[in-house]
């Protein structure tokens, strides 16, 4: 099947790859010229696993194809929405400008029984909105949230976990469901969940996901205050808790939070909406979940600060990790960052290594100092910050090694990824986020 994929930041990318990598012809259209041109050469613009050897297969092999030239959509199938929607400057709302934007670009090379599948998160009634715009073409609008995780998106696209598709009342929705069959034809034939609804439950099914996923991370961080002012375990807590299989022990790792392009726009714009709709007391809750996740961000930079004697000034500190999660190289919202920023900005003589991350960050952070080497951030270093759980950190670095070069003995683990025993057997001062 031919297919348009408009937008090619994250996912837009990734889903144009996966499509081609599973046999399509796909057409990613960009407003970007140098993304679009990297993406033509088979160069992957940013780090996800698996990414660049599918993008690389499916341009040699012609089946997938980059440009700026949105006429180039005409003659597909079925055409990918997959444009950014962040959050406004003015607010928590969702600023839909690139969704508008794409569609009202798409709409003159749009032909009778086309299928314009919007996956951008957006607030319920967008798709109502832009089905105005779309249906007197003869085309059909569904609305195809993604689910995908930064460092698993190849697979979440290609081998997804439930598959959602939000159609019209009526024959045009039921053909329109049965072309994106086809479309996820190798996940429908292995039995994935393939869920078909209105407008409304496609679009508040994603909100709702990321709303409860951001809301068990916070929870989990308020037990992790609550530990601190007792005494208690918040990870012998989790495990507890997350043996009842209601409960499952998936996002109860108690640290800085969560960060990132989604989760936390998502529940700001969440809200917004709400508010909208005259629903404020339902998700008002949301923005204790926004507060309690800000709030493990400075409780991580005073763990610093105490372990500096409160004497922070000119005292270097290695933070490890800069990305807001392992296996990305995505700084948007980043904890770890917002940390390293919080500490720089109290005066430590901050300096920030990460295995993927340090060109986007200091992009965005260009104040900052950065060493791609490991062992060059902890040299010297009074105090040792893990923000960010990559491997190479928790499972590779040893106390011993780390004590080879840092000049003070103190830990602090903001992502409890670290052996307590092991580091505290070994001479250091381990501190964590919510244990004793």
């Amino acid at each position: 099947m031919r297919l348009s994929v408009i937008g090619c930041g994250y996912l837009g990318a990734v889903h144009a790859a996966a499509m081609a990598s599973i046999g399509h012809e796909v057409v990613g259209i960009d407003v970007d010229a140098e993304k679009v041109g990297a993406l033509s050469r088979g160069e992957a613009p940013f780090f996800e696993p698996g990414l660049q050897d599918i993008l690389t297969e499916g341009v040699a092999s012609g089946r997938l194809s980059f440009t700026t030239d949105m006429s180039e959509a005409a003659g597909a199938a079925v055409h990918f929405i997959g444009v950014g929607t962040p959050q406004q400057a003015d607010g928590y709302a969702a600023d839909l400008t690139y969704v508008r934007a794409a569609v009202a670009a798409l709409v003159p090379h749009l032909r009778p029984g086309d299928v314009v599948a919007g996956k951008s998160t957006v607030p319920v009634g967008t798709a109502a909105e832009l089905s105005e715009q779309i249906t007197p073409t003869g085309a059909v609008l569904v609305w195809n949230p993604e689910f995908l995780r930064e460092g698993w998106a190849v697979k979440d696209t290609v081998d997804p976990d439930r598959l959602v598709v939000g159609v019209p009342a009526g024959g045009a929705g039921e053909a329109a469901a049965q072309t994106l069959r086809e479309v996820f034809h190798p996940a429908v034939a292995k039995g994935t969940p393939f869920i078909v609804t209105d407008y409304a439950t496609a679009e508040l099914v994603k909100v709702s996901a990321n709303a409860f996923l951001a809301t068990k991370i916070s929870f989990i961080n308020a037990m992790a205050e609550i530990a601190e002012a007792t005494g208690a375990d918040v990870t012998q807590l989790a495990d507890a808790i997350g043996h009842d299989e209601r409960i499952g022990r998936k996002f109860l790792g108690a640290g800085i939070g969560f960060g990132g392009g989604c989760l936390p726009k998502d529940i700001r714009a969440f809200s917004a909406r709400a508010e909208e709709l005259g629903r404020r007391e339902s998700v008002n809750f949301l923005r204790e979940v926004d507060a309690i996740n800000l709030r493990r961000r400075d409780r991580a930079a005073q763990l610093v600060v105490d372990a500096l004697d409160d004497r922070p000034h000119g005292r270097r500190v290695a933070v490890l990790g800069a990305a807001f999660k392992p296996h990305s190289d995505d700084v948007r919202d980043s904890p770890a960052l917002d940390v390293a920023v919080r500490l720089h900005g109290l005066g430590a003589d901050v300096v920030v290594t990460d295995p993927q991350a340090i060109g986007n960050a200091r992009k965005v952070h260009p104040h900052l100092t950065y060493s791609a080497d490991l062992d060059d951030a902890l040299r010297d270093a009074e105090a040792v910050l893990i923000v960010t759980e990559w491997d190479e950190y928790r499972r590779h670095l040893t106390p011993e090694h780390a004590a080879s070069l840092a000049r003070g003995r103190t830990v602090i683990d903001a992502r409890n990824c670290l052996d307590p025993a092991r580091w505290r057997a070994a001479g250091w001062s381990y501190r964590g986020m919510g244990r004793p």
